[in-house]
């Protein structure tokens, strides 16, 4: 199995634009609140991180933690995100907090990192080791591009948990229906769920979880790559019953620590992890291509005057685009990054309407998260670009008096129907014989009336788009 598939890729750099500033009060809400955590856990292991410049943040999102670095705790470095569009849209949180100094932003693989060995002081993860199916092929990567002595810095991945039955898959709290929400506020929800509450919202994009680790897991991967570290375990006291449990694992723990409480009842691992070696005290450098290195061939990075990286042994070219580099190897970034194309119909993409046939309400929506709802029916045509079978994915919301809302969709004459039976965010693909165009209509119910009249609604869309059947 290999440690992230193409498919999860594309699935992140989806999700990433459509969720990074999609409802920007509560994206920064929810930003400020994790600064303030994150802000905290480094403050607790000050002594031991030591200097972290140049700094990398790897899955940075919107770069929002590498604003708190540049701005709180006065480092230069680098955001990294495999979307390029959700680093974009950090340009936006950074003019709303006011702050004066951002990061070097760019596009590109964890897995491959367009660094230098032992080019980096700090390397940052928050919230993304677990969206890999092997772990380890990213610490080999960061303990690639750290300098000796260096610092790994990993925080809100998940421990697996013991004291769950596994029943089912429990989404977030605003899909939650009432008796879960009322479980979920005695502390007794989290005992009966198979895995980290929400975590299906993600994989309905195509993003896999990887929650096998249990705190032993994290541990031996840590003592087998970095030659010292500190933790901070963040154990979930939600509701009578898991203060309660928790309680008494520290009290039977013969050092009284969380540790017996973390494998019962999972929760968070925060890891600052060093690697071996010492290191002379290093500065961002102003010509900070230097710290590059090509994504296809290695080589040396040169930037010119218009800000473009180029590399002289194999070509690969990176221009500064909105103020982001692309450095996503040459054949990924092709595919991930296509375009305005005919086989796709991307509501935040301009020209998108061409291919929207009727039935379409005008377009909403803010950045990655533009959408137009439907009435009881509409229509769109895709032209199949790839060949062979194609998987139709369409990505929508519906409200919760719509529940459970019915989509039935016919693809040239053949008809599926699917029935979304919570509210939020939804996802449906239905695979398609192969066909050089595809004429899609859609029909939806319940419908509703807009407040004023004006228009019938039931579900709106975001994305249309064919994939090729792997």
């Amino acid at each position: 199995m290999s440690a992230q598939s193409f498919d999860v890729k594309r699935a992140q750099v989806e999700f990433h634009n459509f969720a990074s500033l999609g409802e920007p009060e509560r994206a920064s809400r929810v930003y400020r609140e994790e600064n303030r955590r994150r802000g905290a856990v480094l403050e607790a292991h000050r002594e031991f991180l030591g200097p972290i410049e140049p700094f990398l943040e790897i899955g940075a999102n919107a770069g929002h933690t590498s604003l708190m670095l540049e701005n709180e705790f006065g480092a230069r470095g680098f955001a990294l995100d495999i979307s390029a569009d959700s680093l974009r849209h950090g340009y936006a949180l950074m003019s709303e907090w006011g702050v004066p100094r951002g990061p070097i932003r760019m596009a590109g693989d964890a897995l491959r990192l367009p660094f230098r060995d032992e080019s980096l002081q700090c390397v940052l993860a928050f919230q993304m080791l677990s969206q890999f199916m092997d772990i380890e092929a990213v610490f080999l990567e960061v303990k690639r591009v750290l300098a000796p002595g260096g610092v790994f810095v990993f925080a809100e991945e998940p421990m697996r948990r013991l004291a769950t039955l596994r029943l089912w898959r429990c989404p977030y709290e605003e899909q939650q229906t009432p008796w879960e929400r009322t479980l979920n506020r005695w502390g007794l929800l989290p005992f009966l769920v198979r895995d980290v509450i929400g975590a299906g919202q993600e994989e309905s994009f195509g993003i896999r979880q990887n929650h096998t680790m249990y705190l032993s897991d994290w541990h031996a991967l840590v003592t087998k790559h970095f030659a010292a570290h500190e933790y901070s375990t963040f154990v979930p006291e939600r509701g009578w019953l898991e203060r309660g449990v928790k309680r008494a694992a520290v009290a039977l723990d013969p050092h009284g620590s969380e540790w017996r409480a973390a494998r019962l009842l999972g929760g968070t691992l925060a890891a600052i992890c060093r690697k071996a070696g010492v290191s002379p005290k290093r500065e961002m450098p102003e010509a900070f291509e230097t710290l590059l290195r090509c994504p296809d061939c290695a080589g040396s990075l040169a930037r010119d005057a218009s800000e473009t990286l180029r590399c002289a042994g194999c070509g690969y070219e990176a221009t500064l685009d909105g103020g982001v580099y692309n450095l996503i190897n040459g054949v990924d970034r092709k595919e991930l990054y296509p375009g305005e194309r005919e086989d796709t119909i991307d509501m935040s993409l301009a020209g998108h309407e061409a291919r929207l046939t009727h039935g379409w309400h005008e377009l909403e929506g803010v950045f990655g998260n533009r959408y137009r709802w439907i009435g009881a029916r509409a229509g769109a045509r895709l032209t199949n670009l790839r060949g062979g079978i194609q998987r139709l994915r369409m990505r929508g919301f519906v409200l919760e008096e719509s529940i459970p809302a019915k989509i039935a969709v016919t693809v040239n004459g053949a008809a599926s129907e699917r029935t979304v039976a919570r509210p939020g965010l939804f996802v449906v693909e239905i695979e398609l014989p192969e066909s050089p165009r595809y004429e899609i209509e859609i029909q939806a119910s319940p419908v509703r009336r807009e407040q004023g009249g004006k228009r019938e609604l039931s579900v709106n869309f975001g994305l249309l788009q064919l994939l090729p059947m792997r």
